[in-house]
């Protein structure tokens, strides 16, 4: 073909491409190879230890090599104090700290103020300035504030009776609080280093679809918990684990294979795109988790 014959061609070509809405860019953003794996610790209680195991199946999943899960500080119904002040010769976190084997620590401290956040932002930095740190935002236990100060004593638990606005209302508080605690660090300590994962939004967002009857095998928002103080079944662990994936590789999770905790419920391929989506949504419209709608829109 001679060189003006192979140009029309190829302009042809790339108009219709155009027309049949490819777009060079998004192709290329689609196919970007999957980030370094990171390394992971873990500081946490009944709502967030079970979090490292589907993030590892997630990273998998994902293609990513590398990640790795460095420590697991477990402590049932624990502030993040409490993990501090565990005795120096258990204690799991702050050795990997001072020895800089990790790029990201991961707390979950349900109320505030909780002075172990800060001590732990303090000691990861000046071992390793790189560190992020990502605190967990999460749904109420017992759906409200003062349940939880005197953990539901004789209290009736009626989670399907409650509305967006009740909930709504309730957790605005607990959201800012945390949402200022986090701002005030990072001025602190001169640098963006402490992310919200906007876990507790994205249930929000999830039960007023289980209200809409929108969410595959789900019936009524109690459907979502095991028990009254709000311990997660398998679908609210799966959309916190997509969370913190799409803050800690900074990539959307839309896309994934179903992971092994959603493999046995009915209808899995449509219910994990739903936690995809509502996870990706939570996490680049929260402005304290360090990641933007514009990155990669999925793997």
């Amino acid at each position: 073909m001679k060189p003006l014959a192979l140009s029309r061609f190829l302009l042809s070509v790339v108009c219709l491409l155009g027309v049949a809405g490819y777009s060079p860019l998004a192709h290329a953003e689609t196919a970007q190879a999957p980030p370094k794996g990171l390394r992971v610790l873990t500081a946490g209680h009944s709502f967030h230890v079970w979090m490292p195991g589907i993030l590892n199946d997630l990273a998998t999943k994902a293609g990513i090599t590398g990640h790795q899960q460095v420590a697991l500080s477990s402590l049932g119904g624990s502030q993040v104090i409490q993990h501090w002040n565990v005795a120096d010769d258990k204690n799991k976190l702050k050795p990997a700290l001072i020895e800089s084997k990790a790029d990201v620590l991961t707390l979950s401290p349900i109320y505030l103020p909780d002075a172990g956040i800060e001590n732990f932002v303090k000691l990861g930095l000046e071992h390793n300035p790189n560190l992020r740190i990502t605190v967990q935002e999460f749904w109420l236990p017992f759906d409200e504030v003062a349940l939880w100060a005197n953990r539901g004593k004789g209290a009736v638990i009626d989670r399907d009776a409650k509305t967006m606005a009740q909930l709504r209302g309730e957790h605005a508080p607990y959201f800012k609080s945390m949402d200022e605690h986090v701002r005030e660090l990072n001025t602190k300590y001169g640098k963006e280093a402490v992310f919200v994962v906007p876990a507790g939004q994205a249930v929000l967002a999830l039960r007023e679809k289980v209200i809409k009857g929108e969410v595959p095998g789900v019936a009524k928002q109690s459907d979502l918990f095991s028990d009254p103080i709000g311990h997660p079944r398998s679908q609210i662990k799966v959309l916190a684990a997509y969370c913190h994936f799409a803050v800690i590789y900074r990539r959307s999770p839309v896309g994934l294979p179903v992971p092994s905790e959603l493999s046995k419920l009915p209808d899995a391929e449509k219910l994990n795109r739903l936690l995809q989506e509502l996870a990706w949504e939570a996490v680049t419209q929260h402005p304290l988790s360090g990641v933007k709608a514009t990155a990669t829109a999925r793997l």
